[in-house]
């Protein structure tokens, strides 16, 4: 069944039909035979429908995963309540938006553009992205840290508590390699910024940050870690069951960063530290690099800990492909969603706000500051 939560709808049984019917989208999802292929979900094979109907004023987004499609009056009804139409493929990588004639600030993107054609803006805005994902990414570790020490207290096992006082050590010093990185980039002056290769530079750091955090992540799994084994991360395809979880994740995230900047008024596709490319949402990406350690690096790392996923929740194609059963997906999307609805207190504003709606808090903070109301972009850091 397609599930509706923070106010979007995620389609992911293949040949999902949305048709029109007034005010509201008619969904039709087919049932097929528990043992039949993904690759044979058809319409012609399903054994039943189910059918659902969602008034369109309930909803902000529609993501369809994989072979499912959506009628002409129910994209012009989708249209004519501001509702953007996403199409993903079964792994969520974003292949389609399809939205109204945007109602937003053209003065806001020319500010965009200029300050993404100014090399010193854009290095500003780059650091201060690095500074938000790199602390970010150390309070993860710190917090793995704390709940192993925890751990190494409760254990009457002298080989475990070895095993476990290891992990916290090692996941200690890649927090103060972090920390050290944190405080390089606060020593970067104008000059700094302005100096030929300053951009450059700044990805180099953040990809060292990266390493770093990835290369103790094992630390953060306390559970099924023979089943997650992980060792680096892979991207397209990912290699293993951990990169396969982070990369669905970061997709959802990416799809959330480009409707909050869309919504803002800004091109999610002209970015400041990702380098702009065909079909890339550059900006989303700046966007979303906060977001990923206390975010969707969070959400993985309490599913497999849980044991709410399992082994069973994903399969091997040729060649070594990992990628989700549809149980498994729903499964990830369903916590996604929920963690969504939890809150967290916005340093900048002072209050306490869904964890659903602060892309959209930081993709007007962001705004703000290429208006010149803020000097800098201040980064969201939960306490």
């Amino acid at each position: 069944m397609p599930e509706v939560a923070q106010n979007t709808l995620y389609l992911t049984t293949p040949a999902t039909y949305v048709a029109r019917d007034h005010l509201t989208l008619q969904v039709e999802v087919p049932v097929y035979p528990p043992d039949l292929p993904p690759e044979e979900r058809q319409r012609d094979r399903a054994t039943d429908w189910r059918r659902v109907s969602i008034p369109i004023h309930h909803l902000e987004s529609v993501c369809l995963f994989g072979a499912s499609s959506i009628s002409p009056p129910a994209l012009d009804l989708c249209w004519e309540h501001g509702v953007a139409v996403n199409y993903l493929t079964e792994n969520g990588h974003l292949q389609a938006r399809l939205t109204g004639v945007a109602d937003t600030s053209v003065t806001l993107r020319r500010v965009q553009f200029r300050a993404a054609d100014d090399p010193a803006r854009c290095a500003a805005i780059a650091r201060q992205v690095i500074a938000g994902k790199l602390q970010n990414s150390r309070n993860s570790l710190l917090r793995a840290a704390r709940e192993s020490e925890s751990s190494s207290q409760r254990s009457e096992v002298s080989d475990q508590r070895s095993e476990v006082s290891d992990q916290r050590s090692e996941l200690a010093s890649a927090a103060d390699g972090l920390a050290r990185q944190i405080e390089e980039l606060g020593r970067w002056t104008l000059d700094d910024l302005r100096a030929p290769g300053a951009l450059d530079s700044l990805r180099g750091v953040e990809g060292m940050g990266s390493a770093t955090y990835f290369g103790v992540f094992t630390g953060l799994l306390k559970q099924q870690r023979d089943a997650f084994a992980f060792t680096t991360r892979t991207r397209r395809p990912p290699r293993d069951r951990v990169n396969c979880l982070l990369s669905f994740l970061y997709a959802l995230v990416r799809h959330d960063c480009v409707a909050a900047l869309t919504a803002t008024g800004l091109d999610p596709f002209v970015g400041f530290l990702h380098a702009e490319r065909p079909n890339r949402p550059a900006l989303a990406l700046d966007l979303m690099e906060e977001f990923r350690p206390w975010l969707a690096d969070r959400v993985a790392v309490t599913l497999v800990n849980r044991q709410q996923v399992g082994p069973d929740d994903f399969h091997e194609r040729e060649g070594g492909a990992v990628e989700f059963t549809e149980a498994g997906r729903k499964r990830v999307i369903t916590a996604y969603q929920q963690r969504k609805q939890e809150t967290l207190q916005h340093a900048l504003l002072d209050q306490n706000l869904r964890v659903g709606q602060m892309p959209f808090v930081q993709a007007r903070v962001l705004a703000r500051h290429l208006r010149g109301d803020l000097t800098d972009y201040v980064p969201f850091v939960p306490k």
